[in-house]
């Protein structure tokens, strides 16, 4: 409960001061709408926690994630160099 220190007596004062403030006919309009409000931000905030679980890269279970791209060991140019031909490769 996100109020825990709002007892029984407290909500019948909170009710009867909106009773006296929006009358009786517009208080299950209010109500009503304060109650829709509520299921709606629960649901937006159930998909945005779904779909903060949906793009998390899954890993196969008993692997290691990729480790990031770092300079490791030698920093020296990676080159091709040709190689010698064999005598099978040479052009007489």
């Amino acid at each position: 409960m996100p109020f825990p220190n709002i007892g029984a007596p407290e909500l019948i004062v909170i009710l009867i001061i909106a009773l006296v403030v929006l009358g009786p006919g517009k208080l299950p309009d209010v109500a009503a709408s304060l109650g829709k409000s509520v299921r709606e931000f629960r649901k937006a905030a159930t998909d945005v926690s779904d779909a903060g679980k949906l793009s998390a890269p899954a890993t196969p279970a008993g692997t290691e994630p990729a480790a990031p791209n770092t300079l490791a060991g030698s920093t020296e140019p990676n080159t091709l160099k040709a190689a010698d031909p064999t005598p099978d490769q040479k052009l007489s």
